[in-house]
């Protein structure tokens, strides 16, 4: 079964891209969910509208992210936890944590795009990827200190 995609889908392809995909993953997630349109002779003639729209929505998106990541630049996240021994942290610092911390300096975030293979779990100090755009990412400062009620 042919689709055109409608948005960026991973490990498949970018929007506008016309792909071969299976049936029943065409027919049971991709049309449903709005991500693709079946390939035929009249969207066909569609796709080259959506990608000199894709286009020009892609640049406003990089230039708005690159804006973005420049806010970035020296910004410090620092969290003070409890811990145990061998600087082990009582629970840990997620995503999410993160994204909360990013709000209250005034910059919003959604926690999906800030990469950590897994919740921080030791005292220290992390640089944290974060993936503004296909393109443009980000990198923040992330100091867990020991708590001082300790």
């Amino acid at each position: 079964m042919e689709v055109i995609l409608k948005e960026d889908v991973p490990k498949l392809g970018s929007r506008g891209d016309v792909v071969k995909v299976a049936e029943g993953y065409g027919r049971n997630f991709l049309l449903p969910q709005r991500l693709a349109i079946v390939a035929n002779s009249a969207n066909k003639a569609v796709v080259v509208q959506m990608k000199a729209a894709s286009i020009r929505r892609s640049a406003k998106e990089k230039s708005s992210a690159e804006e973005l990541a420049k806010q970035f630049e020296g910004v410090d996240i620092t969290f003070q936890r409890k811990a145990g021994e061998h600087d082990q942290l009582f629970g840990s610092v997620t995503t999410g944590d993160i994204a909360d911390a990013l709000e209250k300096k005034g910059l919003t975030i959604d926690r999906r795009k800030i990469h950590i293979h897994e919740p921080i779990k030791t005292l220290g100090e992390f640089t944290i990827p974060v993936k503004l755009h296909r393109d443009v990412t980000a990198h923040l400062k992330v100091v867990i200190e020991k708590d001082a009620t300790e």
